[in-house]
């Protein structure tokens, strides 16, 4: 495999890491400001890019409401924001990161609808020039990608865009896209 046309086992770990960022299902927000959540991915960054970050990931207009924008204190794990809240400052975090390579694992799971919007619209935004997996249960999730991979019990079952998996009749992916439209997937 190559990153940049260059074999990954050229890197080492510390400069392989700078190419990667992760939005997991629960992202960590600590003790502290917006700003300095956000920044976390980059400490010496302007404010200006902090706030494109966050723009990028549909946060800002949730930040011009708090009481102090951008200096508001989140509290211990973000417990005054809401579970999409924390998704987008977690996205804005990995925007101001500027990896090549950004894992969303499981990033929607826990999200109600109209979050998930916001943050399958940020996912748009970001995935311009850069290379996206997206680890996912909802088929709403991994709508728009180029590539679908279908693990059951670890292993590859099927791949391939979501059209052709789709036309796959017997095929998990078909099948579970079935349930979904019956509404039996919750």
């Amino acid at each position: 495999m190559l990153l940049d046309d260059k074999p990954l086992a050229e890197y080492d770990l510390y400069s392989f890491r700078k190419f990667i960022a992760i939005v997991p299902q629960d992202v960590e927000i600590f003790n502290t400001s917006v700003k300095d959540n956000i920044a976390y991915a980059r400490p010496g960054a302007s404010f200006k890019e902090i706030a494109a970050a966050a723009k990028i990931a549909n946060a800002e207009e949730f930040i011009a409401k708090l009481a102090q924008g951008y200096e508001t204190l989140v509290g211990e794990r973000g417990i005054k924001l809401s579970g999409g809240q924390r998704q987008r400052l977690g996205i804005a975090r990995a925007v101001l990161a500027n990896p090549k390579i950004l894992i969303f694992d499981e990033a929607t799971s826990n999200l109600d609808s109209a979050s998930e919007k916001l943050i399958q619209e940020a996912l748009s935004k970001i995935s311009k020039d850069r290379t996206v997996i997206v680890i996912a249960h909802r088929l709403s999730t991994i709508q728009k990608a180029d590539k679908i991979i279908v693990l059951e019990d670890g292993q590859v079952a099927e791949q391939g865009s979501r059209l052709e998996l789709a036309r796959m009749s017997g095929g998990l992916y078909n099948k579970l896209l079935n349930l979904q439209r019956m509404g039996d997937i919750k």
